[in-house]
């Protein structure tokens, strides 16, 4: 399954998908109108290192609940991720079971080879 997990609330996550030119068969998960299942982060998990590398420290409410202060387990991360949508590293694009996570330039690069070569 093709899959981007975005806010469309956010510019640099739709301009991002504008950027792409996705295929048809690609599906968009706006997380605040559709929140994130445990199975999809458990799958997204997967794909990747840990939970950490799916989890946004630019996020308001990191500040705010002064997360950075704090020591974070795989679970505290998996848990914030799932309790608000803020918590995830926007977008997340899943091509060919390969992950892409972020807004970074190289990230976004790297998603638009696999999905067009």
């Amino acid at each position: 399954m093709n899959k981007i997990y975005y806010l469309s609330s956010c510019n640099t996550c739709t301009r991002i998908i504008k950027e792409l030119h996705l295929p048809e068969d690609f599906q968009l998960q706006d997380i605040k109108t559709d929140p994130i299942t445990v199975s999809q982060i458990e799958a997204m998990r997967a794909l990747t290192e840990r939970y950490e590398d799916l989890f946004s420290k630019r996020a308001r409410l990191y500040k705010e609940l002064g997360l950075k202060d704090k020591s974070l387990t795989e679970d505290d991360y998996k848990n914030y991720i799932l309790e608000h949508y803020t918590f995830l590293k926007r977008p997340v694009i899943i091509y060919n079971d390969q992950i892409f996570i972020g807004n970074s330039k190289k990230t976004v690069e790297a998603a638009k080879c696999a999905i067009h070569d």
